[in-house]
């Protein structure tokens, strides 16, 4: 059975709304678009590569979808993470969405709980969910998220989109890894316990 493993770019007041461009998501007036990208460094990138090995499929809501297919579809393979993201079987919950020109990109039918077992059970390895914040919070309540792989950045930004709001209950977790990089970001990862 596969795990579902939510991966995550987050600042230290938990907001994770727009961190690649200042345009990518400006809901409610949000103006600090591409905070995430002072951070970047060689142990991020690394930590990326390692985390494709284990990943067999990925889950995207709608708006996340929409983002990453008007740009990865057009990188070279020599980009490790295109070539990942370009050949591996992507799922999209959408309400809106029937057809999907990413080849590999299927829209989920029916019911997101079920939809989202279904996936976890064909197969090894792992369902990543990047960004996809309301997906993410729809999964967290279905009980169905296995792991948590946060990006935590040295940032305040006290406006946004945060990744953890009005959760249904609390939901204990066990550190399983601890990174630091050279930009003082913490690289956690988090199983459900």
């Amino acid at each position: 059975m596969r795990k579902l493993m939510v991966i995550e770019f987050v600042t230290l007041d938990g907001v994770m709304q727009s961190l690649g461009s200042p345009d990518e998501d400006r809901d409610g007036g949000f103006e600090h678009g591409g905070w995430a990208a002072p951070y970047f460094d060689e142990v991020q990138a690394s930590a990326a590569g390692e985390g494709l090995k284990d990943t067999t499929a990925y889950l995207f809501g709608r708006r996340t979808y929409e983002k990453m297919a008007a740009f990865w579809p057009a990188q070279p393979d020599a980009n490790p993470m295109a070539a990942h993201l370009n050949a591996t079987p992507k799922h999209v919950a959408s309400r809106t969405l029937t057809a999907l020109d990413w080849p590999g990109a299927t829209v989920l039918q029916g019911d997101l709980a079920d939809a989202a077992r279904d996936l976890k059970a064909q197969g090894d390895g792992v369902i990543s969910v990047l960004g996809s914040g309301v997906l993410v919070r729809e999964l967290i309540a279905a009980d169905l998220v296995d792991g948590y792989r946060l990006f935590l950045h040295p940032l305040l930004l006290g406006t946004g989109k945060r990744l953890f709001d009005d959760m249904p209950r609390p939901q204990r977790l066990r550190l399983v890894d601890s990174t630091p990089t050279s930009t003082g970001v913490l690289m956690l990862g988090y199983d459900v316990v």
